[in-house]
């Protein structure tokens, strides 16, 4: 069986062809990040513009590349939701047609789900139950996973999340957009120790996050310094290191709540070297396994798509033709597989 996938949730447009008995055919992943880091941030408007352009081009990429043509798919799955309106209605306008052209069923998916399971196209997979830490530039969440599609929400930020958090702060040190890798990089520099953040909400019950504090502490503490180089790095340094701390915190908390000996992280933030570093040293000492996906299936792409939405059309979970989109979709609120 072999589909295919459509990510255009935000600013970033991924095409992908998957077979459920040869794995990955065909990936493309095209990034707007130079036209919107003239501006700080995404701009909507200019993201929906640029994967009308895109997304055609790079499905016939991605048909060329695996030597397919639509009559040799078995489906067509694209992003629903959540995300950006505008963006969302171009990969689902386009991925209904085709499915439409070529007879086959549509398979709505949902983003943040893609994410969870993208850690499945690896050599390694992880077993259920396991908690799942998504992290990234719009969601930080904690979730039990029993099976595909039994999601239980644990805890959620409150405010920004985390790599909202790591932009800003990485905007206020005059690192382009997006700024939150290039935070981590000039990180790797800093004096451990010279700038303490606090841990937000660790002396509160519950798994909820919040970072809108922690991103203010920053803020003043930028604006009372002179912001040198090394000033720079450790205050990134101090920055992270808070970061990192906060979710360790949390995922562990969760994971005696449940008694999983499992973690997922997910999201482009889960590509973050000393997260990734921390909360495997926390597994090995808890007796547990921690697992994600290579770097480029961190962030948002056309992959995790094509593969959560081949587990659901292998249930028989599709669509009809209507165009439909959900800029906010609890993902509890997905059927079970």
């Amino acid at each position: 069986m072999r589909i295919l996938g459509i990510e255009t949730s935000c600013d970033e447009t991924g095409i992908a062809i998957y077979d459920d008995e040869k794995g990955i055919l065909a990936n493309y992943l095209y990034s707007q990040s130079n036209i919107h880091s003239n501006y700080g941030g995404v701009v909507p408007e200019l993201a929906s513009r640029d994967h009308i352009r895109k997304t055609i081009p790079l499905i016939q990429a991605a048909l060329k590349k695996a030597h397919l043509t639509g009559k040799d798919l078995n489906g067509v799955a694209y992003t629903a939701g959540p995300g950006l309106v505008g963006s969302l209605l171009v990969g689902a306008t386009i991925g209904l047609a085709l499915a439409f052209a070529w007879g086959l069923p549509a398979i709505p998916v949902h983003h943040m789900e893609g994410h969870l399971l993208a850690p499945m196209l690896e050599n390694n997979p992880p077993s259920f139950p396991f908690i799942a830490l998504l992290v990234s530039g719009g969601h930080t969440q904690l979730i039990s996973v029993t099976e595909i599609g039994k999601y239980e929400m644990l805890g959620e930020s409150i405010d920004d999340a985390v790599g909202e958090a790591f932009d800003k702060i990485a905007k206020l040190l005059g690192l382009n957009y997006p700024g939150g890798p290039l935070l981590s990089k000039i990180a790797q520099k800093g004096k451990t120790g010279r700038f303490f953040f606090p841990r937000p909400m660790i002396n509160r019950p519950g798994l909820d996050f919040s970072f809108s504090g922690l991103k203010t502490f920053a803020a003043n503490t930028i604006r009372n310094n002179i912001v040198d180089s090394q000033t720079r790095a450790d205050i990134a340094c101090a920055f992270e290191d808070a970061i990192v701390d906060t979710l360790a915190i949390k995922c562990r908390r969760a994971l005696e709540q449940k008694g999983f000996k499992y973690l997922v992280i997910a999201g482009g933030v889960s590509a973050n070297v000393k997260l990734r570093s921390h909360l495997k040293n926390m597994m090995i000492q808890r007796g547990g396994k921690i697992f994600y996906a290579r770097p480029e299936f961190c962030t948002d792409n056309g992959a995790m798509i094509t593969y959560a939405g081949m587990v659901r059309l292998k249930n028989n979970i599709h669509s009809s033709l209507k165009i439909s989109v959900h800029p906010r979709w609890p993902l509890a609120n997905l059927s079970e597989v």
